[in-house]
C-alpha cells in the first residue's frame, strides 16, 4: 500500500546537512535520541568522517512515528540492523524505544569509537557493534531475519544498488527497509510503506513486494 506523505513546514525548516553542501560545512557535532529509556542523550557526531550526514531529529520522528504505527510502538520482538551506522542516531533510536536487538554496522574508527563509548555509557545490551563493510556483513547476514534495516550510505557514491538482493535476503519475510537517497527510490522487488521529503533528500519505509522471490 503506498501512502504519501507531504513534507511539512517543521521539517522543510531543518534541511538535511551534508559536507558536500551548504559552502561546505560539515554534519551538527551531536544529535540526540528522541525517545525512549535513553531520550535526551546526545550522540556525538564525528566532523572529520567523509560522506557522514545524520538523520535528522525531524526526519527520524517522522520514521518512528510511521513504526509505532505499523508496530503498535511494540519494539520487544523486533531485530534492526543500521548499515553506514555514522552516529548511530538510527540504530540507538531504535534501542531506546525497545527493540531486542540493534547491530550497528560502520566501518570509520572515529565512528566506531564514539559508537563504542555511546554503547557503554548507555549500558546499551541490546546494541551490538560489527566494525566490517556493509556489503560483507549483508552477504553473511543472509537469513538473519532482520524485521527491519536501515540503509543511509553517502550520498554520489552508488552504494545502494548493490545492497538490494543482500537487504532482501537478510530480512524478515514481513521485514521493512529504511532508506534516506538523493531520489525517489522504489527498487526491483520492494513496495514503498511510507514516504517523504526533506530539503533535497528522499527518505522512504519499504517492504519485499508480493510477487517477490
Amino acid at each position: 500500500m503506498l501512502q504519501r506523505e507531504s513534507p511539512s513546514p517543521r521539517s522543510q525548516a531543518r534541511p538535511i546537512i551534508s559536507k558536500q553542501s551548504q559552502g561546505g560545512k560539515g554534519p551538527p557535532q551531536q544529535v540526540r535520541i528522541i525517545s525512549g529509556q535513553y531520550r535526551r542523550t546526545p550522540l556525538a557526531v564525528p566532523g572529520d568522517v567523509p560522506g557522514l550526514r545524520p538523520t535528522p531529529d525531524r526526519v527520524r520522528e517522522t520514521l518512528f512515528n510511521w513504526l509505532n504505527h505499523l508496530w503498535d510502538a511494540d519494539y520487544s520482538v523486533r531485530k534492526v540492523l543500521d548499515l553506514y551506522a555514522g552516529s548511530g542516531a538510527l540504530g540507538f533510536e531504535a534501542a531506546s524505544r525497545g527493540a531486542a536487538q540493534a547491530v550497528l554496522v560502520e566501518t570509520d574508527r572515529r565512528a566506531l569509537a564514539q559508537l563504542e563509548l555511546a554503547r557503554q555509557k548507555l549500558k546499551a545490551e541490546s546494541v551490538v557493534i560489527e566494525a566490517q563493510d556493509a556489503l560483507a556483513y549483508l552477504r553473511r547476514a543472509a537469513g538473519s531475519g532482520f524485521d527491519l534495516i536501515f540503509l543511509d550510505p553517502p550520498f554520489g557514491q552508488g552504494r545502494l544498488e548493490p545492497l538490494w538482493q543482500p537487504v532482501a535476503s537478510a530480512l524478515a519475510p514481513d521485514g521493512l527497509v529504511y532508506v534516506e537517497a538523493e531520489a525517489h527510490q522504489a527498487p526491483p522487488g520492494f513496495t514503498i510503506v511510507r514516504e517523504s521529503k526533506a530539503g533535497a533528500v528522499h527518505f522512504h519505509l519499504l517492504e519485499k513486494a508480493a510477487d517477490a522471490s
